[in-house]
């Protein structure tokens, strides 16, 4: 973050000038002394010169001042990390009262507020209450819309619009979520393919390659992330489920998702176990979270995306995208969440005798256990 700077900056827009301290003096009206206090911060302009000053270097006031209400992309980057640490470290409620301070800090800092609705989203359960929990979900639904009404950045819109979506969803208003996201499957062309097109016109055929890759990488993405609310909509017919389930798990095998981008997983494998016990199948059931467990105790962490050797043009894309688009989250807090997952889902109630279900939470609860350690 940048600090207040007007020393700084009256030294360096006067060098960039070429002049004195005494052409600067005179043409304020002030005295040498006075402007070389100022470039040595031992003392500050009068308020009323500010204006004055800033018109002499061509530069805003908020410039001349060194002051920038907003956040860079780095530092929202470490501030989000460092928040969820602290989300796994200190109590919620203390947690949140400094998020609260940040927020009114860089209130119209809107790539900051939208990464502050995903810190929310993705730790909000640690609020306890059910009542505490909705407040969460009001929150970020207020802040998305402000972003939304005052923002000039179309994807940041776009974000905030589908994140307020998914708030109004949990909190049981459907046709709000539908008036949202009216406009989601419009058939429209890729955007990738017209700017790759225009990339190999250019002759930069490189470009284009990895412009094409990425779009290939976000719409695998997408139908993984489609998959599990599309499993529980056919949870009333087991052949069509088992179909799904079957294509899934093959397209996982064939693109190597277990090891390109293994988080996007944790839902898909629960969800497909949680189908298959609602269906009555458990031994199918079993199956699935004997591969959620596997994966989440495996050797993943740090969970970093990386690519492979057929995604080898994603990372710096990947690595470049805003927290809010691939959402974050402390890996102790994730890991938790992931024995609650098991232990807290109704499905798998009748399955806390199985001994085969009773070795895999072991199995979890044992690599949190040495996490921590």
């Amino acid at each position: 973050m940048k600090e207040i700077n007007i020393a700084r900056a009256i030294l360096n827009g006067r060098k960039a000038k070429g002049i004195t301290q005494d052409e600067l003096a005179q043409f304020i009206g002030v005295s040498k002394a006075s402007v070389s206090k100022w470039e040595t911060g031992q003392s500050y302009p009068d308020i009323t010169l500010l204006p004055q000053l800033a018109t002499y270097f061509n530069i805003s006031i908020d410039e001349l001042i060194g002051y920038e209400p907003w956040m860079t992309k780095e530092d929202i980057r470490a501030l989000y990390h460092r928040l969820s640490t602290k989300f796994s470290e200190e109590s919620f409620e203390k947690v949140m009262e400094q998020c609260n301070e940040i927020i009114k800090k860089y209130f119209s800092c809107y790539p900051l507020l939208l990464q502050m609705c995903v810190l929310f989203l993705n730790h909000g359960h640690l609020a306890g209450s059910e009542e505490g929990q909705t407040q969460i979900k009001m929150k970020v639904r207020d802040l998305c819309i402000k972003i939304k009404n005052e923002s000039q950045d179309v994807s940041i819109v776009k974000q905030a619009n589908m994140i307020e979506a998914l708030c109004e969803l949990n909190l049981g208003n459907p046709m709000a979520v539908i008036d949202l996201m009216q406009d989601v499957n419009d058939p429209v062309l890729g955007e990738e393919v017209i700017l790759a097109s225009a990339y190999f016109l250019t002759g930069d055929v490189e470009k284009a390659k990895e412009t094409t890759q990425v779009g290939i990488f976000r719409h695998l993405m997408g139908i993984l992330g489609d998959i599990p609310n599309y499993m529980m909509l056919n949870t009333d017919d087991y052949d069509r489920y088992d179909q799904i389930v079957t294509r899934t798990l093959g397209l996982i095998e064939l693109f190597e998702i277990e090891t390109l981008h293994p988080t996007i997983l944790f839902g898909v494998y629960l969800t497909g176990a949680q189908g298959y016990a609602i269906l009555g199948d458990d031994e199918k059931a079993l199956d699935i979270l004997q591969r959620f467990v596997n994966l989440v105790t495996s050797d993943i962490y740090p969970l970093r995306f990386m690519g492979d050797q057929f995604f080898d043009k994603v990372h710096n894309w990947f690595s470049d995208l805003d927290l809010g688009v691939k959402p974050p989250q402390n890996e102790t807090v994730l890991k938790s969440g992931m024995v609650e997952a098991l232990t807290r889902n109704p499905a798998f109630n009748r399955y806390f005798e199985n001994h085969r279900f009773k070795n895999l939470v072991e199995k979890l609860e044992k690599k949190l256990k040495d996490e921590v350690k």
